[in-house]
């Protein structure tokens, strides 16, 4: 006996989303804030960033979006490697330098950084820091979708990040001391 198709033959168009109500749509899913680092021969560069998750723990790999329109996608092709910073609740600011149209130099210089294994900067007092290599990308709509192999981990410690939810940010986090389970 063959199981059911997933799909019913019969094609029917669904209605078109229309991209506002995708975006508004989207505003509701919860997401950690991260500044996506690198550095170089194509120099040094970041963005922030909440279209980050996990593919995979064989090899861990994380997947990255990037928008090729951005000034810095050129800077990450070239280089090949990336940090993915996982931004604590106290790092609100930086999310807002990297975000934006500041300068590099600007940017870096608001935190403490160190080169990771890849060279690509980690941001010291991170929740948690995931240094990779680009292992390949694929081109969606107008970003492309990085496929980083981590090869070093950073924590600190950290029990509250930063969430990005319904266009605003949020420290969420529980006291491990006060943790009912």
């Amino acid at each position: 006996m063959s199981a059911a198709p997933l799909v019913d033959a019969t094609l029917v168009e669904p209605a078109q989303v229309d991209r506002d109500a995708f975006r508004s749509a989207m505003s509701q899913l919860g997401a950690a804030v991260n500044i996506i680092t690198t550095d170089g021969p194509a120099g040094k560069a970041g963005f922030a960033a909440s279209a980050v998750c996990s593919v995979t723990d064989t090899p861990p790999t994380l997947l990255v979006c990037l928008n090729r329109s951005s000034s810095v996608f050129q800077t990450f092709a070239a280089n090949r490697t990336l940090c993915v910073n996982v931004l604590a609740g106290h790092h609100e600011h930086l999310s807002g330098l990297f975000g934006g149209k500041t300068p590099v130099e600007e940017r870096f210089a608001a935190a403490t950084w160190k080169p990771g294994t890849t060279g690509a900067p980690v941001l010291t007092d991170a929740v948690v820091s995931f240094d990779c290599t680009i292992d390949t990308s694929t081109d969606i709509g107008t970003h492309q979708v990085l496929f980083c192999k981590v090869l070093g981990i950073h924590e600190t410690g950290s029990n509250i990040p930063l969430i990005y939810f319904k266009r605003a940010y949020h420290r969420i986090g529980i006291s491990v001391e006060t943790c009912p389970y």
